[in-house]
């Protein structure tokens, strides 16, 4: 006898088996309650949690109360003090070390039965193989990017035979998000329904501040830690030449709130701490621990539903706000015929026969629907392939960044064109056609 069984002492799943072992009027058409189904949940049904902050910890809960004990969580982060007040899965003594393994040993060690296992790394430090080992997917993430690589990756799953989908390569995706007192959850059929790269004109803009105002008439305390981000960073290289801004780097983060309170100083600014510049360098909006409950608890019981067919999942966008009294709304996100990640069919860039590379990297780079980070161009020309820009190894960009103030045409790409691009919002390239204006 397994630790699993010897754990469930009598009537401790009393009331999940009133919803698995009979019918009910929210149950799928499909639905037969079963013991079976119970036993799915305990014994077979691997989920992964994608991120263990505020919004990770709350869904480890909830799954592991709800049946669920082949649990995986992984998140690159370590522990601050500032995650306490939210991040109730950890501890004073925990600070330092990394969530995913914390959360892990706190779950396991207060739920009979339920195994987490952690895993501190990145996303896109596992391959296919590790993905495609779970039935459920659950992502409590505070990072569009990662939420769109990890919807490319199961996108990337999927077998297609005769142009018609293999349902049984679809791996299930629910989406958490929080800002404030604001949140949505999704269900995501990848393939089926609509993805992240759907629907990504929904995430709301990053807040700049003009520029003259940071160099010349500070009014706010980010103003002085844009100041140094923006232009203090790059003219005095702390860190050495060529390093980037880190913003889980506390010495990196440091150096920023010291520079800035010597900012705010000369202007007798005040309000400048260490977490406001934390907030500014990653663009954090801060987190309120009851919305992270709210949508943790949809999530797990997305998940629940998905797993069991015990009542139809969500269809299949739920925002819930709560600022001023309470509010939540339900509707379809319609899939989109022409997506970039999920349609399959290449999508058309169109650009003047004047138009040069820089035009078509800016484009990628400031498009709604594409908001690429570091785009990569590669392209079949004369039967060979060519590299025609590459940002993210040094010495390619030296060599390609001459390309940038090149035509297109002078380039040899040609009507029609096929352009490879790949980036870090998704681990697998895309193809797009070159379409020249008449």
């Amino acid at each position: 006898m397994d630790a699993g069984v010897k754990s469930d002492w009598s009537g401790r799943w009393k009331h999940i088996k009133k919803l698995l072992e009979r019918s009910g009027p929210l149950a799928h058409p499909d639905f037969e309650g079963s013991p079976e189904i119970l036993d799915f949940m305990l014994n077979t049904c691997k989920v992964l949690v994608v991120g263990a902050g505020g919004l990770g910890c709350e869904i480890l809960k909830g799954l592991a109360l709800s049946g669920f004990r082949n649990i995986d969580v992984i998140d690159m982060d370590t522990i601050d003090l500032s995650n306490l007040n939210r991040q109730f899965l950890f501890r004073i003594k925990d600070i330092s070390r990394d969530k995913a393994t914390v959360a892990a040993e706190f779950v396991n060690n207060r739920v009979p039965g339920c195994k987490v296992t952690p895993h501190f790394k990145k996303i896109q430090d596992y391959d296919e193989s590790f993905y495609r080992q779970f039935h459920i997917i659950i992502c409590g993430l505070d990072s569009v990017i990662a939420r769109r690589w990890i919807n490319g990756m199961l996108l990337s799953l999927l077998n297609y035979e005769d142009g018609v989908l293999d349902p049984t390569t679809i791996i299930p995706m629910i989406d958490g998000g929080t800002e404030g007192f604001k949140g949505n959850a999704r269900v995501i059929l990848p393939g089926m329904t609509a993805c992240i790269d759907c629907t990504l004109d929904l995430f709301p803009p990053q807040i700049n501040f003009p520029m003259c105002t940071i160099a010349h008439t500070p009014r706010l305390p980010e103003h002085c830690i844009e100041y140094v981000k923006v232009l203090l960073w790059p003219q005095e290289q702390p860190f050495g030449e060529n390093v980037g801004i880190d913003g889980d780097d506390p010495t990196h983060v440091q150096w920023i709130f010291e520079k800035a309170q010597d900012r705010a100083d000369q202007f007798n600014i005040k309000g400048v701490t260490y977490r406001l510049t934390q907030g500014v360098v990653k663009r954090i909006i801060p987190a309120v621990a009851s919305t992270n409950a709210v949508i943790a608890a949809q999530c797990v019981t997305e998940a629940f539903k998905l797993a069991s067919s015990c009542c139809n999942p969500l269809n299949n966008y739920m925002v819930f706000n709560d600022t001023d009294g309470l509010y939540t709304y339900t509707y379809e996100a319609e899939k989109k015929d022409d997506c970039v990640a999920c349609s399959q069919v290449p999508q058309a860039l169109s650009f003047n026969k004047e138009a040069v590379l820089q035009d078509l990297v800016d484009h990628l780079k400031n498009s709604a629907t594409l908001q690429m980070r570091e785009p990569a161009i590669t392209a079949t020309v004369g039967g060979k392939n060519k590299t025609l820009y590459m940002p993210s190894v040094e010495a390619i960009r030296k060599r390609t960044k001459e390309n940038l103030p090149k035509r297109l045409s002078e380039l040899g790409l040609t009507e029609g064109q096929e352009l490879v691009v790949a980036d870090v919002t998704t681990p697998t390239a895309l193809i797009f056609k070159l379409k020249y204006d008449s």
